[in-house]
C-alpha cells in the first residue's frame, strides 16, 4: 500500500467530495477515484458510502481514517527526526584517521580534548593508504586528517605551510617486538646476521611507517639484517602476525600490550632501535567552516 493512498483517503475524509479532494491532491478526478478504489480493494472493505451527499465514511472507513492519521503522523515525525539527525551529522567535522590511530589513540584523545561530540570519523579512511589522506583533504572527503608524521615521509614536502596547517598532538615510538621463546627471550631479535637474517613482518611502502623504519635503520650505528616476509598497510595486521610467531615487527608503543591468546610480546631490540614519530592533526589552511576554525583554535591552545 502506498503512502499517497492514505493521504488521498484523508483528503476525501476531510472534503467528503471527490472533485475537491482530487484538487487537493493535484490529480484528475478519474485518477483520484481509481486510487480510492484500489485502496478499498487492498483493504478488502468499502470505506466510502457513495450513496449519501455529501459522501460519508462507512464504519470501516471511520476506523481506517484513524489509522491513516496515526501512520501519517508517525511518518512525518520520523522524517523530522531523520532530518535532524542528518543535520547534526553534517554539522560534525569529518576526520580521516589511520586504523591504528583510530583504535589506539583517537577516541581517548578526542574525549580528553573535549571534542568527541564535534567530530565524526570518515569510515572510508580505513581503506586509504599514506598520501591518499592528503588527497582526501584536497578533495573535500574529510576536514581533518589524523596520522603519523616524520621527516622521512617520501611525500613530506606536500605539507606546505601555504596549503596545510598541522598540530602535533603527541609523540610516539615504533618499537621492535617479537613473541617470547620458552626462556622468556625474544624468538627473533635484532640485528640478525647475513647468514641468519631476522624474519620481518613489514609495512607497505606507501604507508606512513615503512619509510620511517628504513630511514632510522640507515642512520643506525648497527646494521640490521632483515628478511621481509610480507607487507601490510595496517599495524593491527602486523601485530596479529607477530603474535602468531611468524617474525618480528615494529609496532606503535601503544599497541605493544600483552595478549593472552598468543602470549606476551617482548622487545626484539633495545631502545636505539625505536623509531620516533609524531601524531599530527592536519587541515587545509582555508577552513571549510567556521566550526572547523573554532575547533582548530581550541586544539591549538591545548597544544601550545
Amino acid at each position: 500500500m502506498e503512502i499517497r493512498w492514505l493521504e488521498d483517503f484523508m483528503a476525501l475524509a476531510r472534503t467528503r467530495h471527490f472533485s475537491r479532494a482530487a484538487e487537493l491532491q493535484h490529480v484528475s478526478q478519474p485518477t483520484f477515484s481509481r486510487r480510492i478504489k484500489l485502496l478499498e480493494e487492498a483493504m478488502g472493505a468499502t470505506l466510502i458510502n457513495r450513496q449519501t451527499l455529501p459522501l460519508s465514511l462507512t464504519p470501516a472507513g471511520e476506523a481506517f481514517v484513524e489509522l491513516c492519521e496515526r501512520v501519517t503522523r508517525d511518518v512525518r515525525d520520523t522524517k523530522d527526526r531523520i532530518h535532524d539527525m542528518e543535520a547534526e551529522a553534517s554539522a560534525r567535522i569529518s576526520v580521516g584517521s589511520t586504523q591504528g590511530l583510530f583504535s589506539h589513540f583517537y577516541q581517548g584523545w578526542a574525549r580528553k580534548a573535549g571534542v568527541a561530540e564535534r567530530l565524526q570519523l570518515n569510515l572510508k579512511a580505513t581503506n586509504w593508504v599514506g598520501e591518499q589522506f592528503l588527497d582526501a583533504l584536497d578533495n573535500g572527503e574529510c576536514d581533518l586528517v589524523l596520522c603519523y608524521w616524520h621527516k622521512d615521509l617520501p611525500w613530506g614536502e606536500r605539507l606546505n605551510p601555504d596549503r596545510y596547517e598541522s598540530i602535533t598532538l603527541a609523540r610516539e615510538s615504533l618499537v621492535p617486538v617479537s613473541v617470547m621463546d620458552d626462556d622468556g627471550q625474544p624468538r627473533y631479535s635484532l640485528p640478525g646476521t647475513a647468514e641468519q637474517p631476522v624474519p620481518l613482518i613489514a609495512y607497505h611502502p606507501r604507508g606512513f611507517l615503512q619509510s620511517a623504519i628504513e630511514a632510522h635503520l640507515s642512520r643506525s650505528k648497527d646494521s640490521a639484517s632483515l628478511l621481509p616476509l610480507n607487507e601490510n598497510t595496517q599495524s593491527a595486521s602486523i601485530k596479529a602476525l607477530v603474535k602468531q610467531g611468524f617474525g618480528m615487527g615494529w609496532l606503535p608503543q601503544r599497541m605493544t600490550e600483552k595478549s593472552e591468546q598468543f602470549g606476551s610480546l617482548v622487545r626484539a631490540g633495545d631502545e636505539h632501535w625505536d623509531v620516533p614519530l609524531e601524531i599530527r592533526l592536519i587541515r587545509l589552511c582555508e577552513p571549510r567552516s567556521d566550526d572547523l576554525l573554532t575547533l582548530w583554535e581550541t586544539l591549538e591552545n591545548q597544544h601550545a
